[in-house]
């Protein structure tokens, strides 16, 4: 195999764009809305339309979110076999707002039983697939201390510009880089139509190619987009700075869509096998 993606999904609902968010009462209509899939789906969904052999590890349950995840992936031969099927709650939903050119999210993500460690599950798989390379999709709620801890372990750390500066503790993207990339082997950092920033031996360069000017639809998804094309690039043995011009190109295309993954298949949701008849 050569990527798989660790995670949870989500099952989106994505309004296009309102003039702002609502006040408490009020009611707003948007004439764009699509249903889609993102989390750890998102990475192996770039990948695989990149033509590389990509798999998905996440919890899958027996209700709507999880059904509309395994749809898409068998549409789009995404390998779900390094995940795992339990009889609970499983996927998260999410609800995505466009407004003022940026997203807001509200979200639930149900917490797995504690007698199911995630990680030491997620070592089995990669000592069972072997993956080329893998990618871990963290959680917005993470601990800095533990997602410093898996830097540490990477050979690409991909963060978007706030991201990395939240983490630093820095206020600017310079002083950012200079307090990771030290324990850091390769560091790029996503910034939007600007390309991405690649750190590398001690040498920082920016990387605009492969961006494209496009009507931008709803942001969701696009980093992870991004990372997935740029390993489906890597995989070949292109060199980093080719890897990320393919990664922003995957952003570029990924703005331009509603939801994480486009919209779903419209008829995903109404099949008997995803549990809505």
């Amino acid at each position: 195999m050569d990527l798989v993606s660790f995670g949870s999904t989500f099952l989106e609902l994505v309004f296009g764009h309102i003039p702002k968010l609502p006040a408490p009462g009020e009611e707003l209509f948007t004439e764009e809305f699509a249903v889609s899939c993102g989390g750890a789906i998102t990475v192996v969904d770039a990948a695989a339309r990149s033509g590389v052999h990509a798999g998905l590890c996440t919890r899958l349950g027996p209700y709507l979110a999880s059904r509309v995840v395994e749809a898409h992936c068998e549409r789009r031969r995404i390998d779900l076999s390094p995940s795992i099927r339990v009889e609970e709650a499983a996927g998260g939903i999410t609800i995505v707002f466009n407004f003022d050119g940026d997203r807001a999210f509200v979200t639930h993500l149900p917490t797995p039983p504690g007698d199911r460690p995630e990680p030491e599950r997620w070592r089995q798989v990669l000592r069972r697939e072997r993956p080329k390379w893998c990618y871990l999709h963290a959680r917005g709620d993470a601990v800095p201390e533990a997602v410093t801890a898996c830097i540490r372990l990477a050979d690409v750390f991909v963060p978007n510009e706030a991201e990395l500066c939240r983490l630093a503790g820095e206020p600017d993207l310079e002083a950012a880089i200079a307090a990771v990339a030290p324990f850091c082997p390769r560091l790029v950092v996503k910034r939007g139509p600007a390309g991405a920033v690649v750190v590398e031996q001690g040498r920082s360069r920016q990387v605009s190619e492969g961006v494209q000017d496009v009507e931008v639809r709803d942001r969701t998804g696009a980093g992870d987009a991004f990372a997935g094309a740029m390993i489906a690039a890597l995989v070949r043995d292109a060199a980093l700075e080719e890897a990320v011009a393919a990664g922003n190109a995957a952003g570029s295309d990924a703005v331009g869509r509603l939801g994480a993954v486009g919209e779903v298949e419209g008829d995903v949701l109404y099949k008997r096998e995803v549990g809505l008849s």
